[in-house]
């Protein structure tokens, strides 16, 4: 295999204007790809670093091309839209990588409609409509043997009644997420375009985390957004064909690739992880 699979690609991102998304990017472009960030975020915010503008230019620095794309994902016209400006620009799109997300952890009693809308809007099926709009180019990908995939940021399923007594909106909009990746494996599996999830062993320093989870001791207790970007890169290097239908976590996926240390992936090394929700 090439040293630089994605070179060449284009990858369409969904919420990769900072943290794990904008993680994902930059690897990839450091491969050469082209990828287009479509995400909310065009203008600075006062509590979460980064824009869809910041994204591209350290996409560009990195080696890659890159689109900002402002986009609310619960749009379907301007998600048709931004497909078909991606696709226009870097002639086509190969991988999808579903990204965006929205949490609200708390009991059924606690949770407004407003919030349960939120999560169902942009886990469920702001993640169904990007794939449906992006799915005639990936299977011109597939065509012309390009090795399409599509990549969604969610957890294994899991049926344990503990992940839904807590949370039971977000886990559902999550699950929802990763029972579209089961299907479309299956879906798309004589195609050849490949369907899995990715999901974090350990909580990951991010903005959500920070702001919702924990504070600072969390991000203290966590890994940096490189080793999901790590491990997204490896999965998006492998044929759609041979490499479908799985729900990956990130440590496992780097152990596949060879990889035995990841101090170097802590925010505090040596400190005791926190394990990410639904493991």
């Amino acid at each position: 295999m090439s040293d630089a699979p994605l070179a060449g690609k284009t990858i369409f991102i969904t919420g990769g204007s900072r943290g794990i998304g904008e993680a994902i990017a930059v690897r990839a472009a450091q491969d050469g790809a082209n990828v287009a960030v479509a995400a909310k975020t065009s203008e600075p915010h006062p509590k979460l670093p980064g824009t869809i503008h910041t994204a591209v230019e350290k996409i560009e620095e990195a080696g890659g091309k890159g689109l900002a794309i402002q986009m609310d994902a619960r749009d379907d016209e301007r998600v048709a839209e931004a497909i078909a400006q991606t696709a226009e620009h870097f002639g086509g799109i190969d991988i999808v990588i579903n990204n965006a997300s929205a949490i609200f952890l708390a009991s059924t009693e606690a949770t407004p409609m407003k919030r349960y809308d939120l999560m169902m809007s942009v886990n469920v099926r702001a993640t169904f409509a990007v794939t449906q709009a992006a799915l005639p180019h990936l299977k011109e990908s597939a065509k012309a043997g390009r090795g399409p995939h599509i990549l969604t940021l969610s957890p294994p399923l899991d049926m344990d009644p503990k992940w839904f007594a807590s949370h039971l909106p977000y886990t559902m909009s999550k699950f929802g997420m990763s029972m579209c990746v089961l299907g479309w494996a299956r879906e798309f599996k004589e195609i050849g375009i490949g369907a899995n999830a990715l999901w974090p062993k350990t909580t990951i320093a991010t903005a959500a985390v920070k702001n919702l989870l924990g504070g600072q001791d969390m991000i203290e207790a966590s890994r940096t957004p490189d080793i999901v970007a790590n491990a997204a890169h490896w999965i998006l290097s492998q044929d759609p064909r041979g490499t479908t239908g799985h729900f990956f976590l990130d440590e496992e996926v780097l152990r596949m690739a060879g990889e035995t240390q990841f101090d170097q992936y802590a925010v505090t090394p040596g400190a005791e992880l926190m394990p990410d929700l639904f493991l």
